[in-house]
């Protein structure tokens, strides 16, 4: 066993998982796993940078981690950084903020890394079965789609996420069709360009990631609250991802901060992460979504062990 720690930084939250990872069973055994929303890529998209209060969230958020990996005694930490710190200019001042808090060098890793590291998070405890996933990873800024089995066959990274696209079309509370139509408009467009790598429409199942894709299982399950036992490996069909999208798009703020699953930090964001996952399972033919709790998350904690 060795105990390790992993840090997800994205465009919209900050996770941790601490774990003893067992290389001989392919297990890893929780000790600690939480989110922060942080909103580190809050108007990346327009202006470049990193906001100050952006960066002052996501460095208190490290400061708790690094008093839970210290308590856990951790072996080996590893952070990675996706979409918001690879676009921004002054992803300096948030490389040595990490660094002074944690003591590890933050990772910006590309795309096509944060698409490996999803697959082998999501696929690990499946991969004894028989066929090609298509594991589509659903961020803030960016989504990774991949394609394999034992191995991965094909990947891309496309920027397009919920918080990307949200701040791109400023939807409304409900969302006007014209607002749905430019939102899709960008999908499209992204899964055109995804398309030229990856063979979206060959793969035996559609595995979903990220909290876009939880919530929609949430909601499609009817859970009286966000439940992860509940939602790891369920299967949502076409119809119902349609249904809680077509609810999400029409609801306003104050009807989507009052469901039972939603996170206070997806209220504003979850239409375009919803439109992203149905958008996806028309592209791909998918009659099914299998969601997993397990992500790029699990991915970098098995890369360090």
């Amino acid at each position: 066993m060795t105990r390790v720690a992993a840090v997800d930084c994205g465009t919209n939250s900050i996770r941790l998982l601490v774990a003893d990872a067992d290389p001989a069973t392919g297990e890893l055994v929780d000790l600690d796993r939480r989110m922060a929303i942080v909103r580190l890529g809050q108007g990346v998209d327009r202006t470049g940078r990193l906001a100050p209060e952006a960066l002052e969230r996501t460095f208190a958020a490290c400061r708790e981690y690094a008093t839970v990996i210290e308590a856990h005694g951790a072996e080996k930490v590893r952070f990675v950084a996706t979409s918001a710190s690879r676009d921004a200019e002054n992803r300096d001042e948030f490389v040595g903020g990490v660094l002074d808090i944690l003591g590890v060098e933050p990772e910006v890793v590309t795309g096509d890394q944060e698409a490996q590291l999803s697959f082998t998070g999501a696929t690990k405890e499946l991969a004894h079965r028989a066929g090609e996933y298509l594991v589509v990873d659903i961020g803030g800024g960016s989504t990774e789609l991949v394609v394999g089995g034992d191995a991965v066959r094909a990947a891309r990274s496309v920027d397009i996420g919920c918080v990307r696209l949200t701040e791109r079309h400023r939807p409304s509370s409900p969302a006007t069709p014209e607002q749905v139509a430019a939102i899709r408009a960008d999908i499209e467009a992204a899964l055109d360009l995804a398309e030229e790598t990856v063979p979206l429409r060959e793969a035996h199942k559609l595995v979903g990631l990220a909290g876009s894709v939880t919530t929609v299982a949430a909601l499609a399950l009817g859970l009286p609250e966000y439940d992860s036992a509940a939602i790891h490996h369920s299967r949502i069909p076409y119809d119902e991802v349609r249904r809680v999208t077509e609810r999400l798009v029409a609801a306003t703020h104050d009807e989507k901060a009052a469901l039972p699953a939603m996170h206070p930090g997806r209220v504003d964001v979850i239409v375009s992460g919803a439109l992203i996952l149905l958008a996806l399972m028309e592209r791909a033919g998918a009659a099914e979504v299998v969601v997993s709790e397990h992500d790029i998350l699990d991915g970098i904690g098995w890369s360090v062990a």
